[in-house]
């Protein structure tokens, strides 16, 4: 297998189908360093306009629709000293009689420690003045070309993944995308040092990353909504708004998957659901909410 290093020179808003600014055989790695959702790269200069711009497309020989891409996040290199992001919480996420009282949100900086793997707010804040988090790197836009031509927006996100903001999505972790297009066609970019759950200031602490990634096709593996591995759980997820329609999508994903790949009954899927799912909220500022289903694989029969 090759690793290749990638060198972005043009950067997407959309993720569709595009022509392949780099070809890779099924199995093969790929490096690349992203800019950040504003456009700034690593020297702080501004290479594109947001949203979330994507390196890629990456085509992927082998791959057609029907087939999954298996995407191997192996590391994430922070490449700047710097992250930003909003400082007050986003209006939907707080009752509608609150949000005249919030401040108007600013962009405050923090600072990223890349020896200590830290990440630091820089800006007096009464309270907080010495909040110090340990780094958690986490890509919160990619995905594949979605089906019929279509090209959506890196703002949102879908059956092809696109801008879930989910805190998994980090080193250590694969996730399972439908492909719907020769190639696969896959972006990424957008990346935090770290974020709480929902992204509910509207962003993560945004900054540019070394991103290491393996993509393998899995042929004839067929799957409506992305999934996802890491060393604990397997994770389904569902991207739409409102949230329960986000929340009934990942939780079909995942019954799909245990009736499926684990060879569970549909009364068994449902019991064991019912006493140890999980859930997570990736994303609820952006137009589609995501929401993670996660089961422990301690729960999970032995094939």
């Amino acid at each position: 297998m090759t690793t290749h290093h990638f060198v972005a020179t043009s950067f997407h808003n959309v993720i569709g189908t595009m022509p392949a600014a780099l070809r890779v055989l099924s199995g093969d790695t790929v490096i690349t360093r992203t800019i950040d959702a504003a456009g700034y790269d690593e020297e702080d200069v501004r290479r594109a306009s947001g949203p979330n711009p994507m390196n890629g497309p990456v085509f992927v020989e082998g791959a057609v629709s029907g087939d999954a891409l298996k995407v191997e996040i192996l590391d994430m290199v922070p490449t700047r000293d710097t992250g930003f992001t909003r400082s007050v919480l986003a209006a939907n996420v707080i009752d509608p009689e609150t949000i005249r009282e919030l401040p108007k949100p600013d962009k405050t900086l923090w600072a990223i420690d890349r020896q200590a793997m830290t990440v630091r707010l820089t800006e007096p804040v009464s309270g907080i003045e010495n909040l110090v988090l340990p780094l958690a790197p986490m890509i919160g836009c990619f995905g594949v070309a979605p089906s019929l031509g279509q090209a959506i927006s890196t703002a949102t996100s879908g059956e092809h993944g696109g801008n879930m903001d989910y805190r998994l999505f980090g080193p250590g972790t694969t996730v399972w995308l439908p492909v719907f297009s020769p190639g696969a066609l896959f972006f990424l970019g957008d990346c935090h040092a770290v974020q709480g759950d929902g992204e509910i200031v509207g962003t993560g602490v945004e900054t540019t990353f070394e991103v290491t990634v393996r993509l393998t096709v899995e042929k004839a593996k067929p799957m409506t909504w992305p999934r996802a591995e890491t060393a604990d759980d397997i994770i389904t997820v569902g991207n739409a708004r409102p949230l329960d329609q986000a929340l009934q999508h990942a939780t079909t994903e995942m019954l799909r998957l245990l009736t499926t790949d684990y060879r569970l009954t549909w009364v068994a899927a449902s019991h064991l659901l019912g006493q140890v799912v999980r859930y997570d909220i990736g994303n609820v500022y952006d137009p589609a909410y995501t929401v993670a289903c996660r089961v422990a694989k301690k729960w999970l029969p032995r094939l």
